[in-house]
């Protein structure tokens, strides 16, 4: 009996990067796209700008070798290159990839949450950096840097922790701290559950609380904000009701001129025929005046206007449409 045949071993894996950093002269550096003015007026350049004069390039560009002997593609990092290039730096270290595939570092990326950003400016804080130097490195005003490390003030630690790896606005927090720790854990779960993390619905949460759930402060705000928040949401139901009902008339309002205006144009043509109104002067009289009334009608704008004294039309003219009734 001969044996199985083996299964052929299988390559191992190309690795994507090579496992140290080269050094590469800037000159040698070829972007993959061109370079536009207004990259360099833009908020993000300045703040990479400030962040590699306060502490250095911490993140290094990815390039892969391009067809000539020494020189590379930028694959990853252009604005980095190019501040280094304003800064006068000539030479810079490089990941080096084996693809030039300029996807997926900008599909795929990790933003920084609020509440980890801020653990991390704390952090440092703890450590002894000033928060000038943080702002310069930053990008940031002063005042921003003192916001952000104040943010969590008030917030308890477990709705904190809801969440830490989401996308909160700053204003979600203000609007948190307002409320008792059990209530802002209900008021994150909730958010969550809703997936609708925005200062609305944080502040409707907010109207929704009870005086027992509300931090003094808040609790003395809340019973002067009880009115104007109850005739808030007066007008917001009003203004949907308003909205819905305009929806509405929009979707019926064109077919229906576009019927009026086919009946009124039939009555006109039947109305033409002698024996057709001789006919309903004999037998239906009542009927011919109202068909004479639609007839003559210029259009419905001036229908709505006679019907409507108040409301502003386009004037009807002297002219009438319907030929004169034969005598009967």
């Amino acid at each position: 009996m001969s044996a199985p045949a083996r299964s052929p071993r299988k390559a191992p894996p190309r690795p994507s990067f090579a496992r140290q950093c080269v050094e590469v002269a800037i000159a040698d550096l070829i972007p993959l796209k061109t370079v536009r003015p207004a990259l360099r007026r833009c908020k993000r350049y300045e703040q990479i700008r400030s962040s590699i004069k306060a502490v250095g390039l911490v993140e290094p560009p990815v390039v892969c070798p391009a067809t000539e002997p020494g020189r590379y593609y930028i694959v990853d990092g252009l604005v980095r290159v190019e501040v280094l290039k304003e800064l006068g730096f000539s030479r810079v270290e490089c990941i080096v990839s084996s693809q030039d595939d300029t996807y997926t570092y900008n599909k795929h990326i990790n933003r920084l949450p609020p509440v980890q950003e801020h653990r991390m400016l704390v952090r440092a804080t703890k450590r002894g950096v000033p928060a000038e130097r943080i702002a310069e490195a930053l990008g940031l005003s002063l005042t921003t840097i003192r916001k952000r490390l104040q943010m969590m003030h008030g917030v308890c630690p477990e709705a904190a922790e809801l969440l830490a790896d989401r996308q909160v606005p700053l204003g979600v927090f203000r609007v948190l701290r307002q409320m008792r720790p059990m209530r802002q854990i209900e008021a994150a779960e909730l958010m969550l559950a809703q997936a609708n993390i925005s200062i609305r619905f944080a502040w409707a949460l907010l109207a929704a609380t009870g005086p027992d759930q509300l931090v003094p402060d808040a609790n003395h705000k809340q019973v002067q904000k009880d009115s104007v928040t109850q005739e808030m949401a007066r007008l917001e139901r009003e203004l949907a009701s308003l909205r819905e009902q305009t929806r509405t008339v929009d979707e019926v309002y064109g077919p229906d001129v576009l019927q009026l205006t086919i009946a009124r144009t039939y009555l006109r043509s039947m109305l033409g025929s002698a024996a057709i109104v001789k006919w309903l002067l004999a037998n239906r009289r009542e009927y011919l005046q109202e068909f004479q009334k639609i007839a003559e009608m210029p259009s419905l704008a001036a229908a709505t206007a006679k019907a409507n004294p108040g409301a502003k039309g386009p004037r009807p003219s002297g002219r009438s449409a319907t030929p004169r009734s034969p005598p009967a």
